[in-house]
């Protein structure tokens, strides 16, 4: 095979096995997909939503809020995880219901991996579930989910 051709083969097959091996492990923070849950919330959580927290240009996701739920407890939870650890940097979550609440439930510092787990009881019937996250100078909207 030509030196060339040979260049060009290899390069494909590492970006097949590179393409393979992002797929099965943690996503590196220039993809555009969200980061792995850290069990942060603890045994028995599982999760029900993951909010990725975009890039102003919409190309990375230096962070992922989840919201996660205890049947046996009764109660979500919501942690804010960075794609890659580093150094600390401003990290929000909050967790909270509406139209009423008993208060909303926040942690909110400079973290290197990650902010929260909150917790908050399952709302009642007619009641929304609502969630943020915030990483350095990256937002996620409000989201929600109504029952």
């Amino acid at each position: 095979m030509k030196p060339l051709r040979r260049k060009a083969a290899t390069a494909g097959a590492l970006a097949v096995l590179a393409l393979a091996g992002t797929l099965a492990a943690t996503t590196p923070a220039s993809a555009a997909t969200p980061t792995a849950y850290n069990g942060a919330c603890g045994k028995g959580y599982d999760v029900i939503r993951a909010t990725p927290i975009h890039s102003t240009s919409q190309t990375t996701i230096p962070a992922t809020t989840f919201v996660t739920y205890n049947s046996t407890a009764g109660k979500v939870c919501a942690v804010t995880v960075r794609t890659n650890p580093g150094a600390r940097a401003f990290m929000e979550v909050t967790l909270d219901t509406w139209p009423y609440s008993s208060g909303e439930a926040r942690d909110s510092g400079s973290y290197t991996s990650y902010a929260g787990p909150v917790y908050k009881d399952v709302p009642d019937d007619g009641q929304c579930l609502t969630w943020s996250g915030t990483f350095d100078i990256y937002y996620t909207s409000d989201n929600g989910n109504c029952t």
